[in-house]
């Protein structure tokens, strides 16, 4: 066998973590659902992590997603798949087709073709906000004041098919702790204000935390961590 049978171990290793994170917090065991980021990597070890019961996985690229998931979805039809990486209109139509969650929604007319895109075949999809906190990349809402007319819109019902689910961030790819901190204390005040402003929408999912610093995440309350590299090892480009 390959070298994907260590990913059931590094599974059990992370599952650990996040449950030891959890007690350190003082949050209740099981708050905090693990994404397993298997971009780049085959769907060989995307199988053998389904196998060892993990349901949540992350993917950035529609094209290599779309190919990949959907015979792994037909085996393991608990598997959901989100997609985190900045996601262009034009891959919208096949987005919506295999995914649970899009995580990167950074702008309302990426909402706008989501909406269509999911009338068009009658089904409903959760959306994360992302919101820039001071990170590297340039994706995510950098102003409130766009951020709320989103928010609006949902709460208007101009977007049926469209389900606000919560909030994701980004912390700056830096070793400063306190920098990493204050990226994920942003997020999670932001996201009290705007559920307080929006009581109608179930904004409770923050996606915050990766390999490198889902610990730091976990005490500022996040929900969900994503973490690929410690998981599926180096990826394969």
């Amino acid at each position: 066998m390959s070298s994907y049978n260590v990913i059931p171990d590094n599974l059990k290793i992370i599952k650990d973590k996040i449950a030891a994170a959890e007690k350190n917090a003082g949050r209740k065991p099981g708050s905090v659902k693990l994404l397993a980021v298997s971009k780049f990597h085959p769907a060989e070890a995307v199988i053998e992590a389904a196998k060892a019961g993990q349901i949540l996985f992350g993917e950035n690229r529609v094209q290599e997603a779309f190919q990949k998931f959907p015979p792994i979805c037909q085996k393991y039809p608990q598997t959901e798949l989100h997609i985190i990486g900045q996601l262009q209109t034009n891959k919208v139509k096949h987005a919506v087709l295999i995914a649970t969650t899009i995580e990167s929604v950074d702008r309302i007319e990426l909402i706008q073709e989501i909406e269509k895109q999911c009338a068009r075949i009658d089904k409903k999809i959760n959306i994360l906000f992302e919101v820039h906190t001071g990170e590297d990349s340039k994706s995510g809402y950098t102003s409130r004041d766009l951020l709320i007319e989103s928010l609006q819109a949902c709460k208007d019902g101009k977007f049926p098919h469209v389900i606000p689910a919560g909030f994701m961030t980004m912390a700056p790819f830096t070793d400063d702790k306190a920098l990493i901190r204050k990226s994920f204390v942003t997020l999670r005040k932001l996201a009290g204000e705007l559920q307080e402003q929006f009581p109608s929408l179930n904004l409770t999912e923050l996606s915050m935390g990766m390999s490198g610093d889902f610990e730091i995440a976990i005490e500022e309350g996040s929900t969900l961590v994503r973490v690929g590299t410690a998981i599926f090892g180096e990826r394969e480009y």
